[in-house]
């Protein structure tokens, strides 16, 4: 488990794609102080093992699968990327309880200056906006950030200055892809209402009970 609040900018030292999987050696420095070998890493938000590693970089083996529903696939070399280590029990939940395990991916559409904030929307999957509720909060490449407000086609959220400066999104404009994570609370709570329909058509649990009782 992540809490969505990035250590540091890691940089794509190598990736090497094969038929089925690609192998992500990346250069870093903060996250490298205690790492070990099977150790867990968020690489702009997708958790990845560590399989080997140096005092300047770490590798980690990426599946097909983690390819197909991700943008790792997309990095080449000197790409940055944001880097996260995995959460302990005694670290301030400074974010949001994030899995690492990413729901599909979106696209910048835009990126506005508004005051000290920038505000960037951003257009994804129907399965991914409705997981999505103003003021939620959503991974995007593996950041914590809370949403602004949601439309049909997209939804949008605001950094500071230090989040845009310290994280991937500073890099990124207009047309790039994002890799996402919707809150893991409102996939159980979804899941368990798709399931409750199909086997309890007579249950009185629905988005208004759990509102009313102050779970949605």
């Amino acid at each position: 488990m992540f809490t969505g609040i990035v250590e540091e900018l890691g940089e794509v030292k190598t990736i090497k794609l094969q038929a089925n999987s690609a192998l992500l050696t990346i250069k870093a420095t903060k996250i490298l102080s205690d790492l070990a070998v099977g150790d867990s890493i968020a690489v702009n938000g997708v958790c990845l093992t560590v399989v080997n590693h140096t005092a300047t970089a770490f590798t980690a083996d990426v599946m097909g699968e983690t390819l197909a529903k991700s943008t790792l696939g997309d990095l080449t070399s000197g790409s940055k990327v944001n880097l996260e280590r995995a959460l302990q029990l005694t670290t301030r939940l400074g974010g949001h309880l994030v899995s690492g395990h990413i729901d599909g991916t979106g696209h910048i559409k835009r990126s506005i200056k508004s005051g000290i904030a920038e505000s960037i929307e951003i257009i994804t999957s129907l399965s991914i906006l409705k997981l999505i509720i103003p003021k939620g909060s959503i991974a995007i490449d593996g950041i914590s950030l809370t949403v602004v407000d949601v439309t049909e086609h997209s939804f949008t959220v605001a950094l500071i200055p230090h989040t845009f400066q310290a994280t991937t999104l500073g890099f990124k404009g207009q047309g790039e892809l994002v890799n996402l994570e919707n809150d893991l609370i409102g996939k159980y709570v979804l899941h368990l209402l798709d399931h409750t329909h199909t086997n309890r058509p007579n249950s009185n649990i629905d988005l208004n009970f759990l509102s009313k009782h102050g779970f949605a």
